[in-house]
């Protein structure tokens, strides 16, 4: 038996039709938060945006009109988290429409599995952020707990994977493995190299390039068939272009 998402949705009591856009429907649970939910031009899916503290219905608009384009809906079902370039909204400097899946994102889990099962996240976003290779766990720590999809005044989150040893302040990653972090944190990496030969940091950016830096009176970067030499006032200009993303 078919399921009828558009039913499930309109049988919210707290929903109410969102005028703005055709089969769509908007409610708040609490004073904090604002969700809207829309059909895709697929008959088994939806599309569903969420705000903190600042709801904003033109780009609630922007982003569900964006995400029914085809080339999102199918590139949404191919990998837990995917990013499609071309979106822009006046005032912003998002690059891209996000997608979680109902494994990441887990909207209505444990309290409607079946709608949770046709309903795909959908946020503004970078396109340094997400490579659209992360596994299921990968994308769903991304989402919960680096990308604040709710929060539409953040800034880019860009995708950085890394392991780095100091041996002169004794910290460290554990293991061989690229971990999940920051740019401050490769930031002050970079700078912590400094008279310390022995330590190293390796990154990986959203395009899967990797890089190693050491430091020998300069901060040596190879990777990528090459070696670059830089100086310290170049490191965050360095970090920023190897992202992809402006960070200052």
């Amino acid at each position: 038996m078919a399921v009828d998402i558009r039913d499930l949705l309109a049988s919210n009591p707290r929903a109410q039709l969102f005028s703005r856009l055709e089969d769509s429907w908007m409610w708040s649970p609490n004073p904090r938060f604002t969700f809207v939910s829309a059909m895709s031009h697929d008959p088994g899916r939806a599309f569903q945006i969420n705000f903190i503290d600042s709801f904003d219905a033109d780009l609630a608009c922007a982003v569900i009109e964006f995400a029914r384009n085809a080339a999102l809906q199918e590139a949404s079902l191919l990998s837990p988290l995917t990013v499609t370039e071309g979106f822009s909204f006046g005032g912003t400097s998002f690059d891209g429409v996000a997608t979680a899946s109902p494994a990441v994102h887990g909207y209505y889990a444990s309290r409607n599995e079946v709608l949770n099962e046709h309903v795909v996240a959908v946020f503004p976003a970078f396109s340094c952020e997400i490579s659209g290779a992360e596994s299921v766990e990968e994308a769903t720590h991304r989402f919960k707990r680096m990308l604040h999809p709710t929060v539409m005044s953040r800034r880019p989150v860009p995708f950085l994977r890394m392991r780095y040893e100091n041996a002169r302040t004794g910290a460290g990653s554990v293991g061989d493995l690229r971990g999940f972090t920051t740019w401050d944190v490769l930031l002050r990496e970079l700078n912590l190299l400094a008279e310390s030969p022995e330590s190293f940091v390796e990154c990986e950016n959203v395009h899967a390039d990797v890089r190693l830096i050491r430091w020998s009176g300069n901060w040596n970067v190879t990777g990528g068939g090459a070696t670059q030499v830089l100086e310290q006032a170049q490191l965050e200009n360095w970090a920023s272009s190897f992202l992809g993303c402006s960070l200052a």
